[in-house]
């Protein structure tokens, strides 16, 4: 049964050189929690208190400010980061999708790195072989495919990326928006796609700015700040709280 269970889960990051205030702010800005006094090293909370319980079948929407402990959450959903005190239980096969790059190599071709970052994201060879035909005409880069990734600019670096992440079959997908580096009319594109690897999905755990994205992918919200859960419900209602009015209603309204 694949499922996402956290039970008053914590993530904790001590500081080991604290010398100056600069480094502890810096670190408190990308975990997106807060510095614990009662140790002598002090201890970043960038996650406390999460108890979250999910299903097949759900699509949830992390919401909340940039450092609100989203990209860590999503870390610890997907089992990179282990629960300094509570527990996280994750049964199913995770493809956690937060940094389009991640997984991919600049010296070899684009051909090769569609290869590794399937690899990357748990699949196997032969079924990265059998995503190739596909994953090369969806992205449009044609000759560039047989050159070094370094000479790919931003967008066509997303463009393979894409392409390989909505060609995979997950269980659990965990998503970090970072896709907008791209035009508009291959964003049309990439957003059917990305459609269709989540109706292929057991759970979707998606983090985003974009309302329009959420309200197409989800259906539950879960809104992140300083490090807790602040409220978990339906989308309409949680993004409304977040926002201060009803969001889904102007994008009905569009």
């Amino acid at each position: 049964m694949v499922s996402i269970d956290l039970d008053r889960a914590a993530v904790d990051f001590p500081i080991f050189d604290a010398k100056t205030r600069s480094l502890k702010k810096a670190v408190l800005g990308r975990a997106g929690g807060r510095i614990g006094t009662e140790s002598k090293v002090p201890i970043i909370e960038a996650l406390r208190d999460i108890t979250i319980s999910l299903r097949k079948g759900e699509r949830v929407a992390l919401v909340g400010h940039n450092g609100a402990g989203k990209t860590t959450l999503l870390r610890l959903m997907s089992g990179i980061y282990e629960p300094t005190r509570g527990r996280a239980s994750i049964k199913g096969k995770v493809a956690p999708v937060f940094d389009l790059a991640v997984g991919m190599d600049p010296e070899i071709s684009g051909l090769e790195n569609i290869l590794i970052r399937g690899l990357f994201l748990g699949m196997t060879r032969k079924q990265m072989d059998a995503r190739v035909d596909d994953i090369a005409e969806f992205t449009e880069l044609g000759d560039y495919l047989q050159m070094p990734l370094r000479t790919y600019s931003t967008g066509m670096r997303v463009r393979l990326a894409l392409g390989v992440v909505t060609s995979i079959d997950p269980e659990i997908l965990l998503l970090d928006e970072g896709i907008g580096a791209v035009d508009a009319e291959f964003m049309a594109k990439a957003r059917n796609r990305l459609n269709e690897l989540v109706a292929r999905s057991g759970i979707l755990v998606f983090a985003s700015h974009s309302d329009e994205f959420l309200a197409e992918l989800c259906d539950t919200a879960i809104w992140m700040e300083h490090g807790t859960v602040k409220e978990h419900g339906p989308l309409r209602e949680v993004l409304a709280h977040y926002k201060g009015r009803d969001v889904l209603a102007e994008i009905e309204a569009r």
